[in-house]
């Protein structure tokens, strides 16, 4: 069963590639779904607001799909509120 985390991370690629959420599943790559470097960006860049958190470059470029991208993001929300991953 989805967690929030995913849920949210899943809202946020649906809102900035303008597609259904139902279109989104966290087996998503962004090859299937369209998402080209600018739009990976601005995914990112929503997610940093949205999580309070800031994904380094190089851990950025390394993402190719929804999954990684929930991942990452529970890390750095995690590493945030001092827990260990």
């Amino acid at each position: 069963m989805p967690d929030q985390i995913e849920e949210q991370v899943i809202s946020v690629v649906a809102s900035v590639k303008r597609v259904r959420r139902e279109a989104v599943s966290i087996a998503s790559t962004f090859e299937e779904l369209g998402i080209d470097s600018l739009d990976s960006i601005n995914i990112l860049f929503e997610l940093e607001g949205l999580f309070d958190i800031n994904v380094p470059d190089a851990e950025a470029r390394s993402i190719h799909s929804v999954q990684q991208i929930v991942e990452g993001v529970r890390k750095l929300v995690a590493k945030k509120a001092g827990n260990t991953v």
